[in-house]
Parts: structure tokens; sequence; C-alpha cells
């Protein structure tokens, strides 16, 4: 089973996030649900919002890690809940990926964990005040090269590989985040 082979390949220890004050930390939840047609990962378009720099972007639901939070995996927790109104806690937790840094985010840039679980019943998200819209991605159809293409950062020449579904282009970390659950999902 595809999930079942994707738990034994993940990390389940997420990095501490105290003892380093200067390093800012993130969470996003990788929220999969297994259709007839193959697994899906859910995604969001983030609002456009002056001053963030992931605005407008399609990602996976999370965010940085407050003061009131536990732990990273209670960041991923409470991004999603505010987000798109989903509780993970009816979820099952895989485990985590290694933590990720956004290649633009410089040297002492965010650190990014992301989690992976698994909804055994569908959800439908209702999307927060951050979220302007959200959907599910058939990752069969991404890990099948139909979805690939080139984005083009706006305002410049630096170019980087991308799918596009929907209209929704997915590039940078999401899709480099998504492009290692994949690779964790091949057989041996």
């Amino acid at each position: 089973m595809l999930f079942d082979r994707l738990a034994s390949r993940l990390v389940n220890n997420a990095p501490a996030v105290s003892g380093d004050a200067e390093r800012k930390r993130a969470a996003v939840a990788a929220l999969l649900h297994d259709e007839p047609a193959g697994p899906r990962v859910l995604m969001m378009k983030r609002v456009v919002r002056e001053g963030d720099p992931w605005s407008g972007h399609i990602s996976l639901p999370g965010g940085r890690f407050q003061d009131g939070d536990r732990d990273l995996l209670t960041t991923a927790i409470r991004e999603t809940r505010e987000e798109l109104g989903i509780e993970l806690a009816d979820a099952q937790l895989l485990g985590n990926l290694t933590p990720l840094h956004p290649r633009t985010s410089g040297p002492l840039g965010i650190e990014v964990t992301p989690f992976v679980f698994v909804a055994r019943a569908a959800v439908e998200p209702v999307c927060g005040p951050e979220a302007e819209s959200a959907f599910w991605l058939p990752l069969p159809l991404a890990a099948s090269g139909e979805l690939d293409g080139t984005y083009i950062y706006p305002g410049s020449d630096m170019t980087f590989p991308s799918w596009t579904f929907d209209g929704h282009v997915i590039w940078g970390l999401t899709m480099r985040i998504l492009g290692e659950l994949l690779a964790l999902t091949r057989p041996a």
C-alpha cells in the first residue's frame, strides 16, 4: 500500500524549535487522500497581501512557528485549521520530511518542516482569510510529467521548474516538497 510505504520512509521526529532564536521556523501540512483515481494532496492559493513574499502563490497550508505553539507539528495543525478550516486531529500523521529552506530566503532565512497526513475520509476545505482558494492535486498526474513546465519569476529572467494544473502554477519550495514526497512513494 502506498501510504504504508510512505509512512515507513518518513522521519518521525520533527526538529526542535528551541535554542536557536535567530532561525525562523515554519511548518506545512501535506494532507493526502486516496481516491479511485489515485492519491491526491490538498493545495491552496494564498491571498495577495502587501509585504508577503508568498503572496498569491500556490502552497501547502502552513506558516510560521508562534510562541504559543508547543512544536512544529502544532504549527502545521494550527495553520491548516486557520487557512483551510480542516482539523488534522481527524487525519493520520505519517511523519515528516526533512526540513527545507526556500532558495530565496538567504543565510538566516526560514526553515520549513513538512508534515504528511492522510485523511481517511474526503474533507472539504473552507478557506480562511489567508487562502483565496483550495484544490486537490492528483499525485499520479504530477508524477507523470504531464504537468511539467517552466515558471519565470516576475520581474526577472530567472526560470524554475513548475507544474501547471487547472491554471495553478506550482513551483519553488512547494514543488520541491511534493517532489520529495513523490520520490518516497516509489517502490525501492
